[in-house]
């Protein structure tokens, strides 16, 4: 499997907050099945989490080096999972932001519950200026759960769906359950991710995987595993 959203960077936003908890995540990731990923720290306009991009590839390189001393074979890239904000164009033309293992690719965050106005308009702004915009877990947003039809018109755009792995076992809540099973049914969903932030468990990834075998069968589970997001890292 290959995971495009995870906060496995260290000390950087609300994830791993040492290179000690980053291994350990690394290591149950690897254990699960996951050969590649994509850090994604959060990058909020205005706030603390504005994720440097220099600094982040430092961090990245250095825990690649790490994983390799622990002999833990995981290979990272580094991306952002940016919060949808007025000036979020300007900010990727300024390269502000990184994009997914430095592709054309943008993993979006809008805010979890209430509406952001415009939101469609700016995220057609992005694939305007030649990015392909995939919006972060959006069976969790308030507005989605209403009503179904916004995130229908979102993929009517273009705009691609990357669903959190543990929504389909019911960690963020039954709507948020019922709404990944409905993206899953409709086969809208571009590809699933871990959104990790901190060490434990992660038998997680086993247990959702085997939710998503009523699904899908074993070719359109490598399609959205494997071949979509092996895309984004080619």
């Amino acid at each position: 499997m290959i995971d495009i959203h995870s906060h496995i960077l260290p000390g950087v936003d609300d994830g791993a907050r040492t290179f000690d908890d980053s291994i350990a995540i690394a290591d149950w990731l690897v254990r699960q099945g996951v050969t590649d990923l994509i850090a994604t720290p959060h990058y909020i306009d205005e706030t603390i989490y504005t994720s440097p991009r220099a600094a982040n590839l430092e961090l990245m390189d250095e825990l690649q080096r790490r994983l390799g001393a622990a002999g833990i074979h995981l290979n990272l890239y580094l991306g952002n999972e940016i919060y949808i904000c007025e000036n979020i164009a300007e900010l990727v033309k300024m390269g502000e932001i990184s994009p997914l293992a430095g592709s054309d690719y943008l993993l979006v965050e809008l805010p979890l519950n209430g509406d952001f106005l415009n939101y469609e308009d700016h995220l057609c702004a992005l694939m305007g200026i030649g990015y392909k915009v995939i919006l972060a877990h959006p069976e969790r947003y308030a507005i989605v759960q209403e009503d179904y039809q916004k995130v229908l018109d979102l993929y009517e755009d273009g705009i691609l769906l990357q669903c959190n792995l543990r929504s389909m076992i019911g960690t963020y809540g039954k709507e948020a359950e019922k709404t990944v099973r409905r993206l899953a049914k409709d086969r809208l969903i571009f590809t699933f991710g871990s959104d990790t932030h901190r060490p434990g468990r992660m038998d997680y990834l086993t247990m959702a995987l085997k939710k998503l075998g009523k699904y899908y069968n074993e070719r359109e589970l490598n399609q959205i595993l494997e071949v979509n997001p092996r895309m984004i890292l080619s």
